[in-house]
């Protein structure tokens, strides 16, 4: 350890106890005694110290110290900028700046804060009274003038001394005793006390009952704990104080690790995962302007394990109950100190578990060092423990929010199940409750068997408890502590209102819209209706919801919320207006303040009403992840194979139809006329029977990984490739797909289209019948084997983005049609270029090769490519159902993913990996029920407003809303 003494080699930095900041703080009481403490300048105009030093001061003069010796006096202000005497630390004002110490305001840097994991060495520098001296150059009068001089104290202190108090203990080389019989260490109090660089306390008090050698300090990592979020934000306003405790540097620092391997999944993924939530972050809005001060607490509920098994003690040892009480912000230190790393957060709906995992799994990370576990938020609605085991659904869920991890692993596998076979992971299971009814004791039964892992699960409380003491068989989650979110109150959200609403100046006075409502709130007695909003919201959710419809926007009054009869009626008014109000344009122009260039602007109706299919989507398919390649999947699967069958039809007929029109006219003799004619009737024919091949194919064809997105990209060069068995199996596919086809094409031209008197004589007869299959077999093989050893799976630098994931898929798409062209079109014009003979008068050649070629590479790419896309591939069946049927049939818009990234950037839906979600269960509940109503309506010929069945009109959808004050 070292003092920064300002000398030439530079000036000190923010990690370096600086002499010349360090304050003799001497102040003179109402009663006119004089007391003397210390203190350090935190800021240019600030200096930290005790709270008890400034009690009751009428003056305070700051003397400063530098390398020489020299004193510089400055007047502080006798009232602190600020002060709280349970943590006993206050923040002083310099009146003026004269250069204390050479060191002038604009050159103060900031002050860094940590807190302490482990014993550390620590000093701190301050004036005790036992250094008191006599300064023989200033006597007067016979009489010697005493001064304090500075103490460089240097110890050690640990975490674990002092828990109850939550202060630091310092141990220090011990001065004599006072010849008073007072403490030596007086005028000490207000050091600050530095570990590492670190600010880590401030010195409060020598209790003689310790010995000389001890100090005490209050523990900058307990101001979190008892002061509130406002005086935090004060603080840091004021000194540089972090928001939250997560945000402090653990000292001692971690060993050094080595930097982790160049393609490290792990160190991949936690870069993936970091930058995917801290954009999730921002998009929630969850620090405008501040964070609801979500509480937790140890449940009151018996539904947690004996404590000896989650503090992991040996057999035979006394448990006690761990303290898990904080706040937000204070979570993963929560979690840290359960031993065997499993906890329960339980919490009704709308009470912040979703904010929870989310602030949990930023703070892990801020700490997190290469070779620590990866958090990872897995939606446990999407899980059947019936159908799949735990570490197998993890793994595909790990696969479809980040497809770098299919790839194959060296020892077998792919890297997602390496990840979470070798304990890489730290599940953040949320959702317990949504897993399908009925499975919740077999869910838990599961956890159980993974003992070992690792994890923190959220739920609400209801379900939880009815899945651990529901029937006989019922069991506690192993070794798995609980806690349990508290509801907000007035002061909690008050100021959030306020501050996140428009100022109003009415008469020289300003206010906001929810002056008036919070004062009823406050004061008392309760009305029904003020009762009612006091209920809803003690909720994150419905606090965030009334923000949205009342704070975000003009001339809406929030007093129309204290008029509702039950609290249920008010919160189905805060669901039903949330849409149009994050929906409703801005007054008198055609662009919201603030939106981005890009931003679409749908009405309010047509978004509730495109939401509310999304929403009756997901309840149909029993899931909360709204994934783009599952939106025509609740379509009747009829539907869905005339759609499919109708295209690939198209794709093999239009090609062939017009890929006639040249052939006919330049290799044979008839005409024009003839050349439409035929050009028609093969469209027509060819058409149906691909329409007919792949939609029955795609009807009886497995669902499975069909109908998922691709985690393959195409890569010309490189070396990771499929193995040959998968390349021939490809191959043996493409030979069994593309004779029977090629044999029912040639049967349709001999049998309808010759007798019909347009056979245009190319067929080559007998030959050419029995060729075209062979050709067409191993065509569609060899263009199925090419795909094969062309895909490689993505690589650790994709982004885990559903239009990300749609690009590659339509990509692999485009590149299938152009294997496809190749394989079919080359042979076909090299076999026509070098055919013998006269081809309808014209001799053959390259320019009659060239023609063919493209004819049958274009209809080649469009049959097979095309048609196969359409009907094996998520994009395809994407472009079908979701850009095509569902728009006509009005159930979304022609740009849907445009859609969701705008409902996700106003906040209706978030991301979860490669999936969206609705911002909440609730949200999505009302608007699949509103719109099946709607739906219902529609049916009976019941129209409240506007034409039937019309979207650009007002509907009852959008007068359920009651937005007030609508002008």
């Amino acid at each position: 350890m070292s003092i920064a003494d300002g000398s030439a080699s530079g000036a000190p930095g923010p990690d370096e106890l600086d002499a010349r900041r360090v304050v003799q703080v001497v102040i003179t009481r109402r009663g006119g005694e004089e007391w003397r403490g210390s203190g350090y300048r935190v800021s240019g105009d600030a200096v930290l110290t005790a709270a008890h030093v400034v009690r009751d001061a009428v003056s305070v003069t700051l003397r400063f110290l530098n390398e020489d010796g020299d004193v510089t006096e400055l007047s502080g202000e006798p009232e602190p900028l600020w002060e709280d005497s349970e943590v006993d630390v206050a923040v002083l004002k310099i009146s003026n700046d004269a250069g204390s110490s050479g060191l002038h305001a604009a050159e103060v840097p900031p002050v860094r804060f940590g807190l302490i994991t482990q014993p550390v060495d620590c000093e701190a520098l301050g004036f005790p009274k036992f250094k008191l001296r006599p300064d023989n150059a200033s006597s007067e009068f016979n009489r010697i003038a005493l001064y304090r001089d500075s103490h460089h104290a240097q110890g050690k202190t640990t975490p674990w001394a002092d828990l109850r108090t939550g202060t630091l203990e310092i141990s220090v080389g011990a001065p004599g005793p006072d010849p008073g019989g007072g403490s030596p260490w007086e005028g000490m109090s207000g050091a600050a006390v530095w570990s590492g660089g670190f600010l880590i306390g401030v010195v409060s008090a020598h209790h003689l009952t310790d010995g000389s050698g001890r100090l005490t300090a209050s523990r900058v990592q307990r101001w979190y704990k008892r002061l509130a979020q406002a005086q935090i934000d004060q603080l840091g306003e004021l000194i540089g104080l972090p928001a939250r405790a997560a945000h402090l540097t653990r000292l001692p620092p971690p060993p050094p690790h080595p930097p982790p391997a160049e393609g490290d999944p792990a160190e991949a993924l936690a870069g993936e995962v970091s930058k995917q939530w801290r954009k999730e972050e921002e998009q929630r809005r969850v620090h405008d302007p501040f964070p609801l001060p979500v509480r937790f607490r140890c449940t009151d509920r018996d539904v947690f394990d004996n404590w000896a098994n989650i503090r992991q003690l040996p057999r035979g040892a006394a448990a006690k109950p761990l303290p898990l009480a904080g706040e937000l912000d204070q979570i993963v230190d929560a979690y840290t100190f359960v031993p065997s790393g499993r906890l329960v957060v339980l919490g009704k709906a709308g009470a912040g578990k979703s904010i929870l995992t989310l602030r949990f799994l930023v703070d892990w990370l801020d700490a997190r060092t290469p070779g620590d576990r990866v958090p990872v938020i897995f939606g446990l609605g999407s899980w059947d423990p019936a159908a799949t085991s735990l570490r197998d659904w993890m793994c595909a869920q790990l696969v479809r929010d980040h497809p770098f991890l299919a790839a194959p692993a060296a020892r077998g596998g792919n890297l997602a199940r390496v990840l979470v076979d070798t304990g890489k992971i730290l599940p953040v299971l949320d959702g317990f409750d949504e897993i399908p009814s009925g499975l919740h004791g077999m869910a838990l039964k599961a956890l159980n068997q993974a003992t070992t892992m690792p994890l923190l699960l959220t739920s609400r409380p209801d379900e939880y408890t009815e899945a651990v003491n529901g029937s006989e068989d019922s069991d506690v989650l192993t070794a798995a502590a609980v806690i349990e979110l508290e509801g907000l109150t007035v002061d909690d959200y008050a100021d959030y209102l306020i501050r996140a609403s428009r100022t109003i100046r009415e008469g020289g006075a300003d206010h906001t819209v929810w002056d008036a409502v919070l004062a009823r709130l406050r004061e008392g007695p309760y009305t029904p209706g003020t009762a009612n909003l006091a209920e809803v919201l003690t909720t994150p959710l419905m606090v965030s919801l009334a923000r949205t419809i009342y704070s975000d926007a003009p001339r809406r009054d929030p007093e129309k919320l204290l008029h509702f009869p039950t609290p249920e009626a008010l919160q189905d008014h805060l669901l039903a207006a949330f849409v149009p109000a994050v929906y409703q344009p801005a007054p008198n122009d055609d662009r919201e303040a603030g939106s981005p260039p890009h931003r679409r602007h749908w009405t309010p109706q047509q978004a509730q009403h495109w939401l509310g299919y999304l929403a009756a989507h997901l309840e149909q398919l029993k899931t909360h992840d709204l994934a783009w390649w599952q939106l025509g999947t609740t379509l009747r699967r009829s539907t869905r194979m005339l759609v499919i069958g109708f295209l690939a039809g198209m794709a093999l007929g239009v090609p062939t139809g017009i890929g006639n029109l040249p052939v006919d006219l330049v290799a044979t003799e008839h005409g024009l006329g003839f050349a439409i004619v035929r050009g028609l009737l093969v469209w027509l024919l060819h058409g149906l029977v691909a329409g007919l091949v792949f939609g029955f194919v795609y009807e009886f064809a497995p669902r499975g990984a069909a109908s998922k997105p691709s985690t393959l990209r195409i890569q010309i060069f490189g070396e990771t490739r499929r193995n040959g068995a998968e390349i021939a199996r490809r191959f043996m596919l493409g030979l069994v797909f593309g004779v029977p086809t090629a044999v029912v094409l040639v049967l349709m031209d001999r049998l309808i289209v010759g007798p019909l008197g347009f056979d245009d004589g190319l067929g080559g007869g007998l030959r050419g019948a029995l060729l075209l299959p062979v050709e067409l077999g191993i065509g569609a093989g060899t263009a199925f084997a090419i795909m094969a050893w062309l895909e490689t799976p993505i690589d650790t630098t994709s982004v885990i983005s559903a239009s990300d994931l749609l690009r590659t898929n339509r990509k692999n798409v485009f590149v299938h049609m152009l294997v496809w062209l190749l394989v079919l079109g080359v042979p076909a014009g090299i076999a026509t270029g070098l055919t013998p003979g006269q081809v309808g008068g014209f001799a053959p050649g390259p320019m009659l090769g060239l023609l063919a070629g493209l004819v049958f590479g274009i209809e080649g790419a469009f049959a097979g490519g095309l048609g196969y896309g359409l009907s094996f591939t998520a994009w395809g069946q994407w472009m079908a159902l979701s850009r095509m049927w569902l728009p006509l049939t009005r159930r979304l818009p022609w740009a849907v993913i445009a859609f969701l990234d705008d409902a996700h950037d106003r906040g209706v839906l978030r991301k979860v990996g490669a999936v969206y979600q609705f911002r909440h269960a609730r949200l999505e509940a009302h608007l699949a029920h509103a719109y099946r109503a709607r739906q219902d309506s529609t049916r009976r010929g019941v129209h409240p407003v506007g034409k039937p069945g019309t979207m650009g009109e007002k509907t009852s959808v959008a007068m359920d809303t009651e937005i007030p004050d609508r002008r």
